[in-house]
């Protein structure tokens, strides 16, 4: 079984940006998370991530990288492993597989027992990641469903994420990626902020993903999202 598989919820600590005063890492593992990603999509160094991954990988709790660019890949064991995007709906071909190709190329240290893909589909158009990607956000229920398809089924992807970075996304959109899906697991990101949102797309996404939250708001934010997310699996379990 995948270590994803039984994950509700994943705080996602953006390198390039600070925690609230006073908070630690240790904090952001203790709300309760089930695992924490790494990554962001502008401002990433190896040094930024390094940070990171060597203060989160002290405490007992899941720690993926998540790069947005080979520059930000870090070789440890500090952390679990890696998942690496895949942007289904990106404009830009790179996002599919030519930055992918480029890492493999400049990297010879690459641990595939630990490396992992994320079939993202992108769609807010406002986001730095659907500038970065030049995705094509402009998707119905039909569109996103097929997307999720397609990742499952033709490419065999394992997780699929509907990435809705920096607004809380239409429940039925991911409904229906969700309904398409057999044994794939479904990520949620986006405008997450308090208990309800949480668990309003926790009854739709198998897991669901913090990011500006925890910079913005702090770890107690973060708890409240990760009881909702729990109290929804516990109802619709």
């Amino acid at each position: 079984m995948s270590d994803w598989a039984d994950w509700d919820h994943i705080v996602k600590i953006d390198p390039d940006k600070t925690l609230v005063d006073g908070e630690t890492f240790e904090d952001v593992a203790a709300t309760g998370t089930d695992a924490i990603e790494v990554g962001g999509t502008t401002g990433m160094t190896e040094e930024k991530m390094k940070r990171v991954v060597d203060a989160c990988g002290k405490h007992d709790i899941p720690v993926y990288i998540e790069p947005s660019n080979p520059a930000s890949v870090v070789h440890s064991d500090r952390h679990d492993g890696y998942l690496i995007p895949v942007v289904m709906n990106a404009g830009d071909v790179a996002w599919i597989t030519g930055a992918h190709k480029e890492w493999i190329r400049i990297d010879d240290d690459i641990d595939w027992s630990r490396t992992f893909t994320e079939a993202y589909i992108v769609m807010n158009p406002e986001a730095s990641v659907a500038s970065y990607t030049q995705a094509n956000c402009d998707l119905d229920a039909a569109d996103v469903a097929a997307y999720a398809e397609a990742a499952e089924h033709l490419l065999g992807q394992e997780i699929i994420y509907v990435e809705y970075s920096g607004m809380l996304g239409d429940t039925d959109i991911v409904a229906a990626a969700a309904d398409i899906l057999d044994d794939a697991t479904l990520f949620y990101g986006g405008g997450i902020h308090d208990y309800e949102s949480a668990r309003t797309m926790a009854q739709h996404a198998d897991t669901i993903v913090v990011g500006d939250l925890v910079h913005d708001e702090g770890v107690d934010a973060v708890q409240e999202t990760v009881k909702g997310a729990k109290d929804a699996t516990a109802t619709v379990r």
